[in-house]
């Protein structure tokens, strides 16, 4: 379905662009799940509060990982096991399906920055006909309905 141009205004999708605060300590990119894009009880992303998002959300293994929060790190690459077996699994499905690395993300991040891999993604994932942002678990614009993958 295709969203109507009063539901994407209601969803964010043309308000809400991508910040560092939707950047999940995986490398996910959080503008671009599906879970944050729909309508209905949207998930706020890895890092918003807790008390609005979906359990499978919150009892996530790498958001919640001891190793981050015990060394105050902002993202996986600042531990020493990077990447982890937990990443790795993560990262091998998205790359299967999706088309799309969590530990590629990761890594533009510590060698780039976050301001740098923000603006990438932005042009990485405008959709080509009317420039919203894609989501990265549709193979077609959720504006505009063009096919993209």
């Amino acid at each position: 379905m295709i969203l109507g141009r009063d539901n994407m205004v209601k969803s964010g999708m043309s308000k809400k662009g991508i910040t560092a605060a939707l950047i999940a300590p995986c490398g996910m990119n959080c503008r671009l799940c599906l879970a944050y894009t729909r309508d209905r009880n949207p998930c706020p992303g890895c890092r918003a509060d807790d008390s609005t998002k979906p359990k499978t959300r919150v009892i996530c293994r790498i958001k919640t990982c001891e190793r981050i929060s015990r060394n105050k790190a902002r993202y996986c690459f600042g531990c020493k096991e990077f990447p982890c077996d937990a990443l790795a699994h993560l990262d091998k499905r998205y790359r299967t399906k999706y088309s799309m690395s969590m530990v590629d993300n990761l890594v533009r991040i510590k060698e780039f920055g976050i301001r740098r891999f923000i603006r990438d993604e932005r042009e990485k994932w405008a959709c080509p006909a009317c420039a919203e942002i894609l989501c990265v678990h549709q193979p077609r614009c959720l504006s505009c309905g063009h096919t993209w993958r």
